[in-house]
């Protein structure tokens, strides 16, 4: 199969892995994805899906039967048996449903943290129409209900980690920005002692999404709205939430009343989803920081520094 693959995920791979990384994956793509087509039983392809994510490649495929289906290709370091296991215990629920997708092996390929290849096979959704296509209140109501349904108990034996193992894992990078940049380092202590304190006393373990935005939940046939791309783990709901008030963060900037917006965004989504507001306050401080240093730290000065202007308005 010949095909380029999107410029913005060749961009993403770079920034988060490196160019040579991910040069050495994207490389090995077209025949990883031969291989999951061979091995999908009678798939067909229609086109690749563009622009696509930052993190995999979406080809549409359709099944033997004329089903129309999503086949999603990412690097191992994406956690492609992560997203399957979250999403078959789903099952539907909330999110995209998962078919009987191939697992092919990968190649060995020059960068090893970017070996081989995870396929999933998924319903497909419209992927050109997201939550972003609705004007701001309806998609955050419907932003609300769909990421409700995914709260869930995990399951035993998961193999998630822990909000509190993510977050340890991301904070060593929130130190490293603000040795670099000392101006930094208020915000950054702000957010650390936040996390500090929300994992001490986190109240509940259930299954999350781990990425949850607008942008990640598709129109469907089977459901209005299911949501697509987790990065699953589990923990408390408000961490899942956390996210989805930095939303459209862009306009928010843009507007002289960006800062009261912002924290009564907080308040309003606690609220409606009987969320505790200071522990959402705590963790939306502390992801917008680890968003906003991790951004300048790729390069993305501009999204690190909306995310960090943000982050100072809570």
């Amino acid at each position: 199969m010949g095909f380029e693959p999107p410029q913005r995920l060749v961009r993403a791979l770079g920034e988060m892995y490196g160019d040579a990384a991910a040069a050495g994956w994207l490389a090995g793509l077209p025949a990883l994805t031969e291989r999951a087509l061979t091995a999908g039983d009678g798939l067909t392809v229609e086109r690749v899906a563009a622009p696509g994510g930052r993190s995999s490649l979406v080809v549409l495929v359709r099944r033997a039967d004329g089903t129309p289906a999503a086949l999603k290709i990412a690097p191992p370091v994406a956690g492609p048996e992560l997203e399957r296991a979250a999403l078959e215990h789903w099952n539907g629920w909330g999110a995209v449903k998962p078919l009987d997708a191939p697992e092919p092996a990968g190649p060995e390929l020059d960068a090893p943290e970017l070996d081989g290849s995870g396929a999933l096979l998924l319903e497909r959704l419209h992927h050109e129409v997201s939550l972003r296509s609705l004007p701001e209140a309806k998609a955050l109501l419907e932003a609300a209900g769909t990421l409700r349904r995914l709260w869930v108990e995990p399951p035993a034996g998961h193999g998630f980690e822990t909000v509190a193992e993510r977050t340890e894992a991301q904070s060593a990078g929130m130190r490293a920005a603000a040795e670099a940049d000392p101006e930094l380092a208020p915000l950054v202590d702000a957010a650390l002692a936040a996390r500090a304190e929300l994992v001490e006393g986190a109240p509940e373990l259930l299954l999350l999404h781990g990425n949850f935005r607008q942008s990640k939940v598709l129109a469907g046939e089977r459901a209005p709205w299911l949501t697509v791309g987790p990065e699953p783990l589990v923990g408390e709901r408000a961490y899942d939430l956390a996210r989805l008030v930095r939303d459209r963060v862009e306009d928010l900037i843009a507007s002289p009343g960006g800062p009261v917006t912002a924290r009564r965004r907080v308040k309003k989504l606690a609220e409606s989803l009987e969320v505790e507001q200071a522990r959402l306050h705590g963790w939306t401080l502390f992801r917008a920081v680890e968003s906003g240093t991790r951004a300048l730290a790729e390069g993305r000065r501009q999204m690190g520094e909306v995310n960090l202007e943000f982050a100072g308005w809570l």
